[in-house]
C-alpha cells in the first residue's frame, strides 16, 4: 500500500462517515419527510457505478469508499421507501 492509497483511505473514512448520522437519525425517528427518494436512488446508482469502476481499476480506496457509501445510501433509500408507506 502506498502513501497515496493511505491518503485515499483516510479521506474515505471522513466522507463515508458523513452519512452515518443520517442513517442513525432516520432509523431512530422513522422520519423520512425531508429525504428525497429520487436523490438517494440516483446517488446509490452512481456510487454503485463508481464501485464497479474502482473494482475494474483495482483501486482499493475507491472500492472501500464506494462499497460503504452504497450500503449507507442504500439503507437510507430503503428506509425512505419503507417508512413512507401508510
Amino acid at each position: 500500500m502506498t502513501s497515496l492509497d493511505l491518503l485515499g483511505l483516510v479521506a474515505t473514512g471522513f466522507t463515508t462517515s458523513s452519512f452515518v448520522p443520517q442513517v442513525w437519525r432516520t432509523w431512530k425517528t422513522r422520519d423520512v419527510s425531508g429525504i428525497s427518494l429520487p436523490t438517494y436512488l440516483i446517488i446509490t446508482v452512481g456510487l454503485t457505478l463508481w464501485l464497479l469502476y474502482g473494482w475494474l481499476r483495482g483501486d482499493l480506496p475507491l472500492m472501500v469508499a464506494n462499497a460503504v457509501m452504497v450500503v449507507l445510501t442504500g439503507a437510507i433509500t430503503m428506509m425512505k421507501i419503507r417508512f413512507s408507506r401508510p
